[in-house]
């Protein structure tokens, strides 16, 4: 293999690697933000009964 093509393969594993970390991030930010507004939800429920 040349030095290129080595180079070429770090940097896409690199940006696949940080793609999917983000991705795995996101998921979990979601998650949390669908937690709160449920919590939410319930809270505004409970007052009103």
């Amino acid at each position: 293999m040349t030095s290129k093509t080595q180079t070429f393969r770090k940097v896409l594993l690199v940006l696949a690697a940080g793609s999917i970390a983000m991705a795995a991030t996101a998921c979990n930010t979601v998650k949390g933000a669908g937690k709160d507004i449920q919590s939410v939800g319930q809270a505004g429920s409970d007052v009103i009964n």
